[in-house]
């Protein structure tokens, strides 16, 4: 027989075998055996290995549920002998202390100190074990957020009473989402500079925004004051501006989302290069609409390592508007034409062709097709050297950050009916970029590393 040490009783004791330690959690015991009755199947009524599966997992759920329990009372009952031996406390009443877990609800009594005649109180269990009384253990949240991530929070209960078993209102699961988010959003960034180092040779950068619904209500400065907010409803719409880096060929690009102004995009998508690789030789291609201020920011950011280009096919949406009014009956032949002139770099031949034909001064603007194509190709020099671009394998096209908008953004942010204060938005962004740049489970290794 071999021993073990007690630390209960603090010396050596023999090994107890694992029939002598079910003995004593009897309740423990009569799950095992519920499990293992499904496994035997002596009454042969589980056929189906849909049925076989459903009876385990619910006896899991029981199993954990019970096992659960057996820790918290074992637990509370060490950390109480654990402070009663300390001099100078006090026992007061036992309380009852009670969580939510991915196995149901754990509840356990608790014997409760007080340091001396008027001193704090002293909760040995809820304090070692890190619980809160009516709260959410850390799985839970997870599966909580996980959920609150893709779905809006009045779905969470429902899925967690069909995954889980458990029952959780919308409230209290929205506020952990929220929780989780804004500390994600907090997190530490990657410095919004170029590092010392050489870095990868050539990265490709993306800028686009997305509107979402935002609302805001009057908030008083005064505390005492009520103010009916739902007088001063005010809804609109906000930029989300997302922003995506990756290495050539790489299929898992690197995200950085904020709804503030173009020099925070322009910090948010270095440090998202920085985060995919970038150096002091690192070359960034970047394609994006022909808003003036993305360019100025790739400028700013990257200096001379950095080279802006316009999305091809938005030239292309001006030109085939043009290609209406100049050619008439056969727009897409002389679409082509215009097309692989700017893919030889022969834009001054583009250029000269729409000359020709610009409309008059007197046209209102929104009547003049080939004068805004005009204007565009010639208010943004060196921003079209697509022929470069080819020969290096480079996009000409921003095709992959306009998608991204969708399975980071708006299938989350831009539902029917729902609006979002500015600040909660924020927030869902930092979560749905967590989840983007699959930093998931780093955020919960973290957490526990903090608690550990």
């Amino acid at each position: 027989m071999t021993e073990r040490w007690s630390e209960m009783e603090g010396r050596l004791e023999p090994s107890r075998s694992l029939e002598e330690r079910l003995r004593a959690h009897p309740e423990l015991q009569a799950k095992i055996e519920s499990l293992l009755a499904v496994v035997e199947n002596a009454a042969g009524d589980v056929e189906k290995a849909a049925e076989a599966e459903r009876r385990v997992t619910e006896e899991l759920r029981q199993l954990g549920n019970e096992a659960l329990h057996g820790w918290a009372r074992r637990q509370a009952q060490r950390k109480e002998e654990e402070v009663a031996q300390q001099s100078g406390v006090q026992r007061k009443e036992k309380k009852n202390v009670h969580w939510l877990t991915r196995y149901g609800q754990i509840e356990v009594a608790e014997q409760v100190f007080r340091q001396g005649t008027r001193g704090p109180e002293v909760r040995p269990f809820t304090r070692s074990a890190e619980v809160v009384c009516r709260g959410c253990s850390e799985p839970l949240q997870r599966a909580i957020v996980d959920f609150g991530a893709d779905a809006p929070a009045a779905r969470i209960p429902k899925k967690l009473k069909e995954h889980y078993g458990i029952e959780v209102c919308a409230s209290t699961c929205w506020s952990i989402v929220l929780q989780h988010a804004q500390t994600i959003d907090k997190c530490p960034k990657a410095a919004a500079q170029i590092p010392e180092r050489d870095g990868i040779e050539q990265l490709i950068g993306e800028i686009d925004g997305s509107m979402i619904p935002v609302v805001e209500t009057a908030e008083s400065d005064d505390q005492s004051a009520k103010v009916d907010r739902r007088k001063t409803r005010r809804v609109g719409w906000r930029e989300a501006r997302l922003s995506l880096v990756h290495a050539p060929g790489s299929v898992t690009p690197v995200f950085g989302a904020t709804v503030g102004p173009p020099e925070q995009v322009g910090e948010t998508l270095l440090r998202t290069a920085v985060q995919a690789g970038l150096g002091r030789k690192t070359k960034v291609h970047a394609v994006s609409d022909g808003a003036a201020w993305i360019a100025d920011q790739v400028s700013e950011q990257f200096g001379l390592q950095g080279h802006f280009l316009v999305d091809f096919y938005h030239v292309c949406d001006y030109l085939t508007a043009a290609g209406n009014t100049i050619a008439g009956t056969a727009p897409r032949a002389w679409l082509e034409t215009q097309k692989d002139r700017l893919k030889q770099n022969r834009l001054q031949d583009v250029v000269e062709e729409l000359q020709r034909f610009v409309e008059d001064d007197t046209v209102p603007d929104a009547n003049a097709p080939v004068r805004a194509a005009h204007r565009y190709l010639t208010n943004r020099p060196g921003q079209f050297n697509y022929q470069d671009a080819l020969v290096a394998g480079l996009p000409i096209g921003s095709g992959e950050i306009e998608s991204a908008h969708r399975y980071v953004i708006q299938d989350r942010l831009k539902r029917a009916g729902a609006w979002w204060k500015l600040k909660n938005a924020k927030h869902m962004l930092a979560l749905r970029v967590c989840r983007a740049n699959q930093e998931w489970d780093r955020y919960w290794q973290s957490r526990r590393q903090q608690a550990a």
